[in-house]
């Protein structure tokens, strides 16, 4: 059992207060991704884990062993670093053996190991040559190579693919999330690119500030985000946001007046909500049927257009702000005054300090 807890951790660097005080389980045999923006704390986080910082305060345990007087080669936990960090006057063979060979493995097992890790990550042909032959999805397959030759109980991932170019990202991705299904082992995954979290984790933390902003299921943030930061940051592209002027109470519902627009919801709101929030995918262009809403917004000129092939993502200025909308034609670049149509069930709500705010069907 290699199940990772936090215990009101914190850190601080002097004055400066990185991680004021956290709790945080992350199951063992799982994939924990921590999410957030630069500067929010989560390579902080990965390195208490590791042992590589020291936590002002708080308990770190690996399995329910306290690790917080623990060196980091004893807790079994590999790393999986940015910047590969191979020994650059060592083949790939021995970077892959050295772990083994400072824990004085045998070297008929050594050999061993290193041909079934080779043979895994397709790096059998490459052997015998060293790090600057190789290309930068080598070298991390590599790096990943040297942390799973070890079997450990915990793999931490800093970042690994920030360093790639999309194609070899999209395809490490797709390998670490076999590899990790394979092993079944704990790991822990640090990144700021939300794409990687909904791939890779089973449990996804989102960090700001040091602080946990929610803590769920890749699907269950995407579709219930406790608050507009996170609905802001989880969803490509970012979810669409307009003030809420005013809102009344209705038989059937509520009437919010937004702009100069008025929309008439099939939901009551508990209390008045600041903003109302809809994802690109979930909005059309044209009049609402059942079970959607109509909103009108004027003056609208496409800032830009993001080709996908068979569809496209419209980048748009009206008289209520900016938005975007996924259309289904290459060419489309909506103007002038545009009526939405807008599932309802895909209406989100956040009252003034961006906090989701709870409907109820009429």
């Amino acid at each position: 059992m290699a199940e990772i807890q936090l215990k009101s951790i914190s850190k601080r660097f002097g004055d400066v207060e990185v991680i004021p005080d956290l709790d945080l389980t992350m199951p063992d045999g799982k994939v924990t991704v921590l999410l957030g923006p630069s500067g929010c704390g989560k390579s902080t986080l990965l390195r208490m884990i590791a042992g590589l910082e020291t936590p002002t305060s708080g308990e770190v345990r690996i399995g329910g062993t306290l690790m917080n007087e623990v060196p980091p080669a004893e807790r079994g936990c590999a790393l999986v670093f940015q910047n590969y960090a191979l020994y650059p006057h060592k083949t790939v063979r021995q970077n892959l053996a050295f772990p083994l060979r400072m824990a004085k493995v045998a070297p008929a097992e050594q050999q061993r190991a290193v041909a079934s890790i080779a043979g895994t990550l397709e790096l059998t042909p490459l052997l015998d040559r060293y790090p600057r032959q190789l290309s930068g999805g080598q070298r991390q397959r590599v790096a990943m190579g040297r942390a799973m030759i070890r079997h450990p109980e915990v793999f931490l991932y800093d970042e690994p693919l920030s360093n790639l170019d999309l194609e070899l990202r999209v395809r490490l991705r797709l390998e670490i999330a076999r590899m990790q299904r394979s092993l079944q082992s704990t790991a822990v995954y640090v990144t700021h690119d939300q794409t990687e979290a909904m791939t890779l984790a089973d449990q996804i933390v989102v960090l700001r500030k040091g602080r946990i902003e929610q803590v769920g299921s890749p699907l269950a943030l995407y579709q219930s985000p406790a608050n507009q930061f996170v609905a802001g940051f989880i969803g490509t592209p970012r979810m669409n946001f307009f003030r809420i002027d005013g809102c009344e109470a209705e038989a059937d519902g509520s009437r919010l007046r937004i702009g100069d627009a008025t929309l008439h919801v099939p939901q009551r709101l508990d209390r008045a909500g600041a903003t109302l929030g809809f994802r690109a995918e979930h909005a059309r262009v044209g009049a609402a049927a059942a079970q959607e809403v109509q909103l009108e917004l004027r003056d609208c000129e496409t800032l830009a257009v993001e080709q996908l092939g068979d569809r496209a993502f419209c980048y748009l200025r009206s008289a209520l702000g900016e938005l975007v909308l996924a259309t289904a034609g290459a060419d489309a670049q909506p103007s002038g005054t545009l009526r939405l149509a807008i599932q309802a069930s895909a209406l989100h709500f956040f009252d003034a300090q961006e906090q989701a705010v709870r409907t109820k069907a009429v």
